[in-house]
């Protein structure tokens, strides 16, 4: 396999010739019908995204911009929850230019930023955002990771958080002096109560950060992630009361060490328990298969823990998905250019095939630069299409956002046609996906380092869709880790609930089916509490409200 990828890209002169046009930003002449325009900030959402960058190359000023999306006030409209940097090197949000930020979705295209009134502004350098509600209150909270230092808002219901971050456990000495990118809310062992797993990344402090490149401001650069040591991963037990239990040190997890950034949740081996994926920068990504008391990891007996040349690469967002449309999970990486994103199409039973060359995107992604990301049906047709929010490392590589059209399990570049490979080029990094404004087609927000947010409206041709917004009863309230399968007459078609998508950001608990022209479906749940709730057929073209059946 390391061979025949090497002679895909070397020898095939038709790729290559698309790889040369790709790096000088011109389109393959293709129809798509994917159109998306950006609404900000003129709809409200002025969040500027601040690295606290002061020429010094300090690591962490690269890696910020996670996103949540969140219906912190209940009115089932998605609101908007954006997570910011700190003054360097003091790792403190020294005014309100380093605040996080709250936009509340006033069901009119426009947002309002009630940061304030809800007391989510945070603490210290942020990275992440997990969403999810842990205590089953009918309330999403925000827990929100940075860099030696994680806080818990538990939302109060009435438009207000509250830090319980240390009421909760998490505010243990061993838990702030890591650098954690991204978090993932998982009820690993079917108590319906979500536990958080953490994906943490290397060891950093100011004063020890070496400086890399040149001594002069103009030739220093950010330094590579083998010049620090990898950080271990952590695992949270929900313990029903308000509080959560560190668990990592009792199974497989305290024996591994990454530099972990994008968390996938799904169901990848098929045996109705939900797994993680941890892309890892520059050492080997982890697969962690669930046994129903714990974890362990998989990544390399499943195919999964290099990329197909058997290489370590820039691991930055991933997403589980049905690429290929066989009713299986398969898993998406984004990594720097030249080294080209991963794939890898679930054989069945937790096993994994390299896919980059199948799908075309070995030879489309080789000169991108990709951060956050997800699969997701941009046009409604049915097929998982790929959007990824562009960007290199230092602030000489800005890029434009990528989508690529998901046809049958190929996938086409159609990034100028859709509208965002033609604005300005920055340096993305978190991406989320929700139905913004509820017109049957998914919105994407998108971050980038020391520039302004982004909201894609999608104003795609209209096609046929499904909307379903689960809740648990002896599941978890979220309805994390259930699957749902929506059959039509020509299709069948598989999502997992999941918080965790892309790079260090949380996407919308709705699920979303496209139907092209069908015009009704039949919908299966399979809730993590182990029941299965069957819909009889339904029109297409609204949202599912469905409560876990007792």
């Amino acid at each position: 396999m390391h061979t025949s990828r090497r002679n895909f890209v070397r020898g095939s002169a038709a790729l290559i010739s698309g790889a040369l046009l790709a790096r000088r930003g011109w389109a393959a002449a293709v129809a798509s019908p994917i159109r998306m325009v950006n609404g900000a900030p003129t709809n409200g959402l002025d969040f500027l995204l601040r690295t606290g960058a002061t020429g010094r190359k300090y690591q962490p000023e690269t890696l910020p911009g996670g996103l949540g999306v969140i219906d912190f006030d209940g009115d089932g409209w998605p609101d908007l929850y954006c997570v910011n940097g700190a003054a360097m090197p003091q790792l403190e949000k020294t005014d309100k230019r380093y605040w996080n930020r709250l936009y509340r979705n006033n069901r009119d295209g426009t947002f309002s930023d009630v940061t304030g009134k809800a007391g989510v502004a945070g603490r210290g350098y942020g990275m992440g955002v997990a969403v999810g509600d842990y205590n089953n209150d009918g309330h999403e909270d925000l827990f929100v990771v940075g860099v030696h230092g994680n806080q818990l808002f538990r939302n109060n219901g009435d438009g207000t958080f509250s830090d319980v971050t240390e009421a909760a456990g998490l505010n243990l000495p061993a838990v702030q002096g890591l650098w954690s990118i991204a978090a993932a809310w998982i009820d690993y062992d079917g108590d319906g109560k979500l536990d958080l797993f953490i994906s943490n990344y290397c060891e950093w402090a100011p004063g020890i950060d070496p400086i890399c490149g040149g001594m002069t401001a103009e030739t220093r650069r950010y330094c590579p992630p083998d010049k620090y040591a990898a950080e271990p991963m952590q695992l949270f037990h929900n313990n029903g009361d308000g509080t959560f239990t560190e668990v990592t040190g009792k199974g497989p997890l305290a024996e591994v060490l990454g530099k972990g950034m994008g968390i996938a949740v799904a169901d990848f081996a098929g045996d109705g328990r939900p797994g993680i994926f941890v892309a890892n920068d520059k050492a080997r990504n982890l697969l962690f298969r669930n046994t129903g008391h714990g974890f362990e990891e998989t990544g390399l007996d499943a195919g999964v823990a290099y990329n197909g040349d058997g290489r370590s690469i820039s691991g930055m967002g991933a997403d589980f998905g049905d690429i290929d449309g066989d009713g299986r999970f398969d898993l998406v990486m984004t990594a720097l250019k030249n080294e080209a994103f991963d794939v890898f199409l679930n054989g069945g039973h937790g096993e994994f095939e390299d896919g980059s060359i199948p799908t075309r995107l070995m030879s489309l992604t080789h000169p991108h630069s990709g951060w956050g990301c997800g699969l997701v049906d941009l046009d409604n047709d049915g097929w998982l299409d790929l959007f990824v929010a562009g960007g290199g490392v230092d602030t000489d590589d800005a890029m434009t956002n990528r989508i690529f059209r998901n046809a049958s399990g190929k996938f086409t570049d159609v990034s100028n046609e859709s509208g965002v490979g033609l604005a300005p080029a920055r340096m993305h990094r978190g991406c989320v996906f929700a139905d913004f404004d509820r017109d049957g087609r998914l919105d994407v927000a998108v971050t980038s380092l020391d520039g302004p947010i982004e909201l894609w409206w999608n104003r795609s041709p209209v096609q046929h869709w499904l909307q379903l917004r689960l809740t648990g009863t002896r599941s978890n309230r979220s309805a994390i880790g259930a699957q749902v399968t929506c059959k039509t007459a020509n299709r069948t078609q598989i999502r997992c609930v999941t918080n965790s998508v892309g790079y260090a950001s949380s996407s919308d608990l709705t699920l979303h089916f496209g139907l092209g022209i069908e015009r009704r479906g039949t919908i299966e749940i399979h809730w993590p509490s182990g029941i299965v709730q069957r819909i009889g057929e339904v029109t297409a073209n609204q949202r599912l409200e469905v409560k876990e059946p007792t």
